[in-house]
C-alpha cells in the first residue's frame, strides 16, 4: 500500500481541486509521490473530459474588469462556473476567473464559444482536467459609460464573489452608482427604464391586468385605472429607475440619481447559477 498522509491527500486537494477519492486513487497508482499522483489526476481529468459534459456546473465565481475606452470606461463580466464550491474557492480556480474576464477584454469576446477560440480556451480545459470537474465560461457582459462602477457580493464568505454588479453612468452619476450597484444586487431589476421593456410583455401584462379586473368584478369605469396602476407595479417590480431605492424606499432609484444630478446608462447583473 502507498505510504501517504491525509496532509499529503489536503496538499494535492487544494493543488488540483480534484476530490478526495480521486486524490487518494492517484496517490495509490502513483505510490505515494505527490509530483506523480498531480500527473495521474491531470492525464486521468483529460481523458474524463467527454464523461463531465453531462453534469451539471453550477457553482463559481463572478470576475471583472474595467479599463478606460473610447466611451469613457468599459466594465466586462464574467461568470465562470464549476461544479461544487470546493473547487470554487480554490486558489487555482479564482485565477482562473481572473484569466477569463482578461482573456474576454483583449479578445473582445461576448459569447463564451468566442472565448473558447482564444488561448484562454486551452487553460480552460487543462483546470478542468486537472481539477477533474466541468468548468465553464457561463456568460460575458459588459456596459461602457463615462464612468463604470462595480460592486461583487459574497454570499458566503468562504468563497469568492457570487454575485457581481456593474454600472454605468455619467460623471455626476458616479457619486451615487455604488449604491444603485448595491440595490441592483439586492433587488435584480431586469431592465434600466420603462423603454427598454418589450412592448409584447407590456402588452401582455396590460392585457392580464385587463383580465384579472372584470374577473373581479370591478366596474366598468374604474377598469382602465385599475390596470394603469396594475402596469406600474410591473414597473416598479422590474425597472431600475422605477424600484423604491434600497436606502431610501420612499424615494425611487430613478429620484435618488436625478438629485445626484446624473444618469445611469446601463448595467449589468449576474449571479452564479441564476
Amino acid at each position: 500500500m502507498a505510504n501517504y498522509t491525509a496532509a499529503d491527500i489536503k496538499e494535492i486537494r487544494e493543488a488540483t481541486g480534484a476530490g478526495m477519492l480521486d486524490v487518494k486513487k492517484a496517490l495509490d497508482e502513483a505510490d505515494g509521490d505527490k509530483a506523480k499522483a498531480v500527473e495521474v489526476i491531470r492525464v486521468k481529468g483529460l481523458k474524463g473530459i467527454a464523461k463531465r459534459e453531462g453534469r451539471t456546473a453550477s457553482e463559481g465565481l463572478i470576475a471583472f474588469d474595467i479599463r478606460d475606452s473610447a466611451e469613457g470606461r468599459t466594465g466586462t463580466l464574467v461568470e465562470l462556473n464549476s461544479e461544487t464550491d470546493f473547487v470554487a474557492k480554490n486558489d487555482k480556480f479564482v485565477a482562473l476567473g481572473d484569466e477569463a474576464v482578461a482573456a474576454a477584454v483583449e479578445s473582445g469576446a461576448t459569447e463564451p464559444e468566442q472565448l473558447a477560440e482564444t488561448p484562454f480556451g486551452e487553460a480552460l480545459t487543462n483546470a478542468g482536467a486537472s481539477m477533474g470537474e466541468k468548468i465553464l465560461v457561463r456568460r460575458i457582459g459588459r456596459v461602457s459609460g463615462e464612468a463604470v462602477t462595480e460592486y461583487m457580493h459574497r454570499t458566503n464568505k468562504d468563497l469568492p464573489p457570487q454575485v457581481g454588479v456593474l454600472v454605468a453612468t455619467d460623471a455626476a452619476g458616479a457619486e451615487v452608482a455604488r449604491d444603485v450597484a448595491m440595490h441592483i444586487a439586492a433587488f435584480t431589476p431586469a431592465y434600466l427604464n420603462r423603454d427598454e421593456v418589450p412592448a409584447e410583455l407590456v402588452d401582455n401584462e396590460r392585457r392580464i391586468a385587463q383580465e384579472t379586473a372584470e374577473n373581479e368584478g370591478k366596474p366598468e369605469k374604474a377598469i382602465p385605472k385599475i390596470v394603469e396602476g396594475r402596469l406600474n407595479g410591473f414597473y416598479k417590480e422590474n425597472v431600475l429607475l422605477d424600484q423604491a431605492f434600497a436606502k431610501d424606499p420612499k424615494k425611487s432609484v430613478g429620484q435618488v440619481v436625478e438629485e445626484a444630478g446624473g444618469t445611469v446608462t446601463g448595467f449589468v447583473r449576474f449571479r452564479v447559477g441564476n
